[in-house]
């Protein structure tokens, strides 16, 4: 199914349901009596052209009865109500947003006031939480003792400011919730094989966290790759959580964009992956 061999088999969770594929991760799946989550695949859904087949980014240009169709389809399988889902207005931030029952549809059946948000955290059930992904790092939070769930979008910007860290201080702030406590799933993204950026991307890294050049490895003299991935995890370690606790799923979109929507991969003309959870 996947061309990246470093793909977890343990932490990834596969699922087919007639045509629609996604993705679970195990650390998340062990409380499936308390939340429902997944990660969305290209698969499975109506759109066509470059946004083939289960597009759920409304700001593309796809045809908004399509993409209504694929969520109806990903909720229906999840057993999650459309009318619960909430929706992120990502801009590459560190915003995160706490929602509530009063935030039930927005994004997708009412207008929303959640602008320039990349992340979102509930603790509220029946509240399902999207955020939206092409190569970007989804980052699962949950908190069994507490019950609290969140989202975290990060992209080279989000990593680079840490946004996995502020989640987790919302988390604690907001809810009490004890960082040794926190279950974390680093879904599907760009992965340290195909995310190359230029010296000035690199030293914006080194200069902003200096331990982040373990995470970088020199092609040439002007290239560098970036192991998005493991520098989220090493943020969260930092910010409390056991490294035991968090899975990362290993899985490259840009490389496997037969599979997945990738904005490298598919040269800026793709559709949306999502991340999904919901306190049940």
């Amino acid at each position: 199914m996947f061309n990246n061999h470093d793909a977890n088999k343990y932490y990834n969770i596969f699922v087919k349901k007639g045509e629609l594929e996604y993705i679970k991760f195990s650390n998340l799946e062990k409380y499936g009596y308390l939340i429902e989550h997944c990660f969305t695949t290209r698969k499975g859904g109506v759109s066509t052209g470059e946004f083939s087949s289960l597009n759920l980014g409304l700001k593309k240009k796809d045809s908004r009865e399509n993409v209504i169709e694929n969520f109806r389809r990903i909720c229906r399988a999840l057993n999650i109500e459309l009318s619960n889902v909430v929706l992120s207005d990502q801009v590459h931030g560190t915003n995160i947003r706490v929602v509530t029952e009063k935030d039930r549809g927005k994004g997708i059946l009412v207008d929303n006031d959640i602008k320039d948000c990349d992340g979102l955290i509930t603790n509220t059930k029946n509240v399902a939480i999207v955020t939206f992904y092409a190569d970007c790092v989804p980052v699962f939070l949950f908190d069994p003792e507490k019950r609290v769930i969140g989202l975290a979008h990060s992209g080279w910007k989000g990593t680079l400011e840490q946004i996995a860290a502020n989640a987790v201080n919302i988390m604690v702030t907001r809810f009490k919730c004890s960082p040794e406590n926190i279950v974390s799933a680093i879904g599907p993204s760009i992965g340290k094989c195909c995310f190359e950026v230029g010296n000035e991307v690199k030293e914006k890294f080194i200069n902003k966290i200096s331990w982040s050049e373990n995470f970088c490895t020199k092609k040439d003299e002007e290239k560098t790759y970036i192991d998005l991935q493991g520098i989220v995890k090493q943020t969260l370690i930092n910010s409390g959580l056991r490294s035991e606790n968090i899975f990362i799923s290993n899985i490259c979109t840009k490389c496997n964009k037969d599979m997945f929507f990738s904005h490298r991969g598919d040269m800026g003309k793709t559709g949306s992956l999502a991340a999904i959870m919901q306190l049940k």
